[in-house]
């Protein structure tokens, strides 16, 4: 604030009060301050809208190189508004290697604005298409093609470009927010890094429901799009993994994990039939139709049950931890020790998001900062590490309006 007042006062030097900053700048563009979503197919992204000194910039936030998911995150400005004179503020586009240069923003409405480049021949260089691809690429990747040896894996890298960069930086974009913490949640809800194979890194928003937590695609792929819930930990459900040798047979942890989902296939049968059964009572006694006492209570003690599961980790004891032989890991720099696991399920689809469905797996929780996610159908393992970054005015006014955002974004995802 007081950069922003002392910048204040040397502008006045040139002609523009601190009147004009607030009416043309500030106030005309504070409904794009904070985090958002842009609308860029299966990908997405994440974008936040900051006041910078007499500037208000929206700046990309990108992943660190594929697998190095410890590493910060990478940043790059997509557009800035200021003020020249006593004129409206001016909308530069930041897109491309040629520098600033003219854009438009419209405010759709209070959670949504777009943007525009006017002159995207600033977007163009000299070596035509193939130098901006391996521009994007040292950019995106930090390799060259002749070093990515999968073939699959260069087909997704070369259908990203395609895609991502017809947009000349013409993108609509959609309001999210930071997930609200509690006191009883496992850790620190947030954003992540996480390895998905093929695809790189991604970024997940880890969030709490009650019993259940979800990994929800900030970005996304053709396979999972950006908006689709990757995985949801059943907190209820803790498992207890074999001895360090036995660990190794990925046969064993497949049994255990088994043993979960048809332990949960049964409970969740059982609530079906008492829900039925409380609702056929209901009709009987012709009650208007309200939540009864006895589904609270069953759902109170479906939260204890969550609760006792979760003590374990309130007092963590660490335990060794190693991936069994098979399970394929983009990061071998995993840690060889956790605190306590959790059965899960992990959602997979076809190119083009066809035929998705939700398979078992293992929540491996490492540290305040890292967990893990065992796909036991694809034998892959994905390795997650919090983004350490102060994101402005990101916060959720209410659960209720973080909860609902993150309906909107699935159902646009879908």
């Amino acid at each position: 604030e007081y950069g922003v007042c002392e910048n204040l006062r040397k502008l006045e030097i040139t002609g523009v009060s601190c009147r004009d900053v607030y009416a043309k700048l500030l106030h005309r563009y504070r409904h794009i301050l904070g985090l958002w979503q842009p609308d860029i197919g299966p990908y997405g992204g994440l974008l936040n809208v900051v006041v910078d000194g007499l500037f208000i910039i929206g700046w990309m936030y990108l992943p660190p190189h594929d697998p190095h998911v410890d590493d910060p995150m990478r940043f790059k400005p997509l557009f800035r508004i200021h003020l020249m004179e006593r004129k409206c503020a001016t909308v530069e586009c930041m897109y491309g290697h040629k520098g600033p240069h003219n854009g438009h923003i419209q405010i759709v409405k209070k959670d949504e604005f777009s943007t525009k480049c006017n002159q995207t021949d600033h977007h163009r260089m000299s070596g035509g298409r193939q130098e901006e691809f391996r521009t994007w690429l040292r950019e995106e990747w930090g390799r060259t093609l002749e070093d990515i040896f999968h073939e699959h894996m260069q087909e997704l890298i070369l259908m990203k470009f395609i895609y991502t960069s017809q947009y000349d930086n013409c993108l609509t974009y959609r309001r999210i927010y930071l997930p609200p913490s509690s006191p009883d949640d496992l850790i620190r809800p947030g954003l992540f890094k996480g390895t998905y194979g093929s695809h790189g890194l991604e970024i997940v928003m880890l969030s709490f429901h009650g019993k259940k937590a979800k990994g929800t695609k900030i970005t996304g792929d053709p396979n999972i799009p950006a908006g689709q819930q990757t995985v949801e930990i059943d907190l209820a459900h803790p498992l207890q993994l074999p001895d360090i040798e036995n660990l190794r047979d990925f046969s064993e942890l497949s049994r255990i994990v088994l043993e979960v989902q048809e332990q949960v296939r049964r409970e969740e049968q059982e609530q079906e039939q008492r829900q039925e059964e409380e609702e056929h009572s209901q009709q009987a006694a012709s009650q208007p139709a309200a939540c009864p006492l006895g589904g609270e209570g069953a759902e109170g003690e479906e939260t204890a049950a969550g609760a006792e599961g979760m003590t374990p980790d309130k007092a963590p004891a660490s335990q060794p931890f190693v991936l069994p032989m098979g399970v394929i890991s983009r990061n071998e720099d995993y840690p060889r020790t956790c605190r306590i696991c959790f059965y899960g399920t992990g959602l997979i689809a076809g190119h083009g998001f066809t035929s998705p469905e939700r398979t078992p797996g293992v929540f491996v929780l490492f540290d305040d900062d890292r967990f893990g996610f065992i796909w036991l159908e694809l034998k892959s393992f994905s390795l997650y590490s919090r983004i350490k970054v102060s994101f402005q005015n990101a916060e959720a006014p209410s659960r209720e309006a973080f909860d609902e955002m993150l309906k909107n974004i699935q159902s646009l995802a879908t």
